[in-house]
């Protein structure tokens, strides 16, 4: 069991770091957009004033691997310094969702390419900073990037009905990076980060969309289930493999399975299949019996501080029953654009933004002021 306070904050900052081809095939590189790459330690200082220690951060796989087997950590060392000279801890990503241009899942090179850029980093890593704990995500959301690219054809390898394979593909290479990073720092943190979701039959269900529903359900567990040894014991999966179980949970991670309509979060009728996060982590827990982190939270627009209320009373009922949950990560802590539609801001984060000015941090105020009274209201049960 790891430390009772394993993170520097329990609250968290994520900075979007997307570098995949998104559904028209050109290259999305949103730490670049949003010019968090080039105001890093701004970006920092400004976190400290919120009382935020701890961040997600991602290399950039496409980025730094300059041709295959070698790799440029230039940029990543400057956002190493700026974590260095703020104090800020820093949760490393080594795939969120790209893959350099010759590469994708499927491909034969594509476990081998893996394993050895996450060797890399974690080498690269224990050398410039000695001393440090490493924590590491090896692939963001599994689950999600393999129906992406392998069932809905918005991503490498832009392919349907071929999500199984993308998913086995990806948790092969993930399980053998995990033994590798842990072969050259024993003391290595793995965080894992999936999608949470809610998948519910129609109001109207037969007893065959009632089972569908529930098989739909239970899908979202696959990946997960594969990493700890639970399913495909081929491939090595062990429990011991993952030392924190990251979940990311949005306003739009619960529906119904027969025609993909999205639960109402916010009705002054709630609808009764809504579940509360908490209900959703118990389920989590009992499954896997690992302390949680909430990886990923935000919802756009207006509604920020009441998606962030809701959150917070949800994670409070999550510490009473006694869940282990270490922290919450508010994701995207600046304003973003969207994948396929870069002209296109979400207005989901603390600091806004727009398409004039995409290197602007606007304080969301309303935002500001949900998010410390989230963290009064969740402070004493820490």
């Amino acid at each position: 069991m790891k430390d009772i306070y394993p993170f520097r904050s329990f609250w968290m900052a994520g900075y979007e770091c997307s570098d995949q081809l998104n559904h028209y095939g050109n290259r999305v590189d949103l730490l670049t957009e949003t010019g968090h790459i080039a105001q890093v330690k701004e970006d920092y200082q400004r976190l400290l004033g919120m009382g935020i220690y701890t961040v997600r951060e991602g290399i950039r796989w496409s980025h730094i691997e300059t041709k295959p087997y070698e790799y440029d950590f230039s940029t990543v060392a400057l956002m190493m310094d700026a974590a260095r000279a703020t104090g800020v801890q820093q949760i490393w990503d080594i795939c969120h969702f790209g893959y350099p241009v010759d590469l994708s899942p499927l491909h034969p090179h594509f476990l081998m390419r893996f394993v050895d850029v996450c060797s890399a980093f974690a080498t690269f890593y224990k050398n410039y900073c000695p001393g440090q704990q490493l924590i590491v995500t090896p692939i963001n959301e599994v689950g999600f990037i393999s129906w992406l690219g392998g069932d809905h054809a918005s991503t490498t390898p832009y392919a349907r009905g071929m999500g199984w394979d993308v998913k086995y593909a990806l948790v092969r290479a993930y399980i053998q990076a995990i033994k590798a990073i842990k072969e050259i720092d024993p003391e290595a943190w793995i965080m894992t980060t999936e999608p949470i979701v809610n998948i519910v039959p129609a109001l109207d269900a037969t007893m065959d969309m009632v089972m569908q529903a529930k098989q739909d359900h239970d899908f979202q567990y696959q990946a997960t289930d594969m990493l700890a040894g639970k399913i495909c014991p081929e491939l090595g999966g062990s429990p011991e493999l993952i030392d924190y179980m990251g979940f990311n949970f949005y306003y739009n991670n619960q529906w119904v399975a027969s025609d993909f309509s999205g639960l109402p979060w916010a009705n002054l009728d709630p609808d009764p299949r809504w579940r509360g996060l908490s209900d959703l982590f118990e389920e989590a827990y009992l499954r896997y019996g690992k302390p949680i982190v909430l990886t990923e939270t935000s919802h756009p627009g207006e509604h920020r501080p009441n998606w962030i209320e809701l959150i917070a009373k949800e994670c409070v009922k999550t510490l009473k029953l006694g869940i282990p949950l270490k922290g919450i990560c508010l994701y995207p802590i600046i304003d973003r654009p969207d994948w396929d539609h870069l002209h296109y801001w979400h207005h989901s984060g603390l600091w806004d933004a727009d398409a004039l000015n995409p290197h602007a941090r606007k304080l969301y105020l309303p935002y500001a002021e949900a998010i410390e009274d989230a963290m009064t209201l969740v402070e004493p049960y820490l």
